[in-house]
């Protein structure tokens, strides 16, 4: 409770802006695509069963598309503000993300579990390659709001990070 209550009142948030922990599990564009593309070889397996490792794959795609194109729904501008750059500013200063790792975006489509993962590893990798090659202005968050394209890589990142620890 006391994580959720510094995350909801903003404590401390001021302090950690200039602070960006150390990413360990995907700690560049290049590493996170060679992971992915590795997802090809061999019979990766989730501890859950929410999503099937291709609607998984679907969702952090949607991800990355929705940095450049928009989000379908954005939490309010006071949540933006507040707790959602509170919470990134957390997680950046970690260098990892935690998160319900069952939770849909706001207003995307369906994940689909009929398509098959070599489509969704084209996916996500076409995602991040464009992504990586984006030169113009990103979107909003839908809970962060304004971030820059290394705020972005880095919540991209660890965002790939958090949803690793389901694979097995």
């Amino acid at each position: 409770m006391q994580r959720r209550h510094f995350v909801l009142t903003g404590a401390g948030a001021a302090s950690l802006a200039g602070c960006a922990g150390q990413l360990e599990t995907f700690t560049s564009l290049k590493i996170a695509k060679e992971r992915v593309l590795d997802l090809g070889f061999g019979e990766p397996k989730l501890r859950h069963d929410s999503w099937s490792l291709s609607q998984l794959l679907q969702h952090l795609a949607q991800s990355v598309e929705y940095s450049m194109q928009g989000y379908p729904e954005m939490k309010g501008a006071v949540f933006r503000a507040l707790i959602g750059n509170t919470a990134f500013a957390v997680f950046n200063a970690r260098g990892a993300m935690s998160h319900n790792l069952a939770e849909p975006i706001p207003g995307a489509p369906e994940l689909k579990p009929q398509i098959l993962l070599k489509d969704s590893i084209a996916r996500l990798l076409a995602a991040l390659n464009a992504f990586e090659a984006w030169g113009g202005p990103l979107k909003p968050h839908f809970a962060y709001g304004e971030l820059d394209k290394a705020q972005y890589t880095r919540a991209h990142l660890m965002h790939l990070a958090n949803h690793w620890s389901q694979i097995e």
